[in-house]
């Protein structure tokens, strides 16, 4: 008969793991987020017909709230695993501390662009042929379609309701002249 007293690694080798690859996502996403202001400085009707503007924090509330609850979660999760697995609860205060980081830069207010090649999202830059409209669109944003991605791509532009009616208008423009 097979033993396996020592199958599963050493918990707190594996908590020290999790929390390096969060503290990265939590690094990544701030980087971009701080990008966002480099890459528009201007807020506005753009050159060549395009158009800049920025959410605020309870529009990204509206934007975010399936990440807020999901992030909600992650931090609850280990508090309930972390005496059964005898991980150092160190690294239980580490993680929510990342999260609570991470939450935090999800209802910063975002600024968002279109020009007649990109999107710019989050940080972001997306060619206007990686992207589509959802056939169903939510009242209080407009909701794009990452191409290829499935149930993962969903990207969300927020904002109030004149600069979603012109940035909506454009999009339908931009995305009927890319067909």
């Amino acid at each position: 008969m097979v033993e396996f007293t020592n199958a599963l690694p050493d918990p707190e080798s594996m908590a020290q793991f999790c929390v390096a690859i969060l503290a990265v996502i939590v690094a990544w996403d701030a980087w971009w987020l701080a990008r966002q202001r480099v890459d528009i400085p201007n807020l506005g009707d753009l050159p060549n017909g395009g158009f800049a503007w920025e959410s605020n924090q309870s529009e990204e509330v509206s934007r975010q709230w399936a990440n807020l609850m999901t992030v909600a979660a992650m931090m609850i999760l280990p508090w309930m695993l972390a005496e059964l697995s005898q991980t150092p609860m160190i690294w239980v205060w580490i993680w929510d501390g990342l999260l609570s980081l991470h939450l935090f830069s999800l209802l910063i207010p975002k600024r968002y662009a279109i020009t007649s090649t990109h999107l710019f999202a989050d940080g972001q830059r997306y060619e206007w042929n990686r992207l589509r409209l959802a056939r169903k669109q939510p009242k209080k944003r407009i909701m794009l379609l990452r191409k290829g991605w499935g149930p993962f791509g969903p990207l969300p532009l927020g904002g109030d309701r004149y600069v979603l009616e012109k940035a909506a208008h454009l999009i339908v423009t931009i995305l009927h002249e890319e067909e």
